[in-house]
């Protein structure tokens, strides 16, 4: 995961384009989004197979035309990603949650 994207070099000239769209969906009530997991939708999803002689211009466009549903989308499959939904849980807590705990 820690691979760097060709891209990276342009994120502080991105900035102002990724605080705006940030800025964008929490007036539309998407208030979860944050600029790094907007970045991390942008180098995964989007730009995943990025061009050589991309412009900044370009990639402002891909940012400021982005909409929330797109990004939900895959916010949506990467949460079904996860590893273990019931990680924190520890036996007895399960047991209680899916009513299998002995009555005494």
């Amino acid at each position: 995961m820690g691979e760097i994207h060709p891209y990276d070099k342009y994120f502080q000239y991105l900035l102002p384009a990724l605080k705006s769209k940030v800025e964008e969906f929490r007036l539309l009530n998407y208030g979860t989004i944050d600029i790094p997991s907007l970045w991390k939708y942008l180098t995964m999803k989007k730009w995943r197979k990025p061009e050589e002689d991309v412009h900044v211009y370009e990639l402002v466009a891909d940012i400021l035309s982005m909409m929330p549903g797109d990004y939900m989308n895959y916010a949506t499959i990467e949460a079904y990603r996860s590893t273990n939904w019931f990680e924190e849980v520890n036996g007895e807590e399960l047991r209680e949650l899916l009513g299998t705990k002995k009555v005494k």
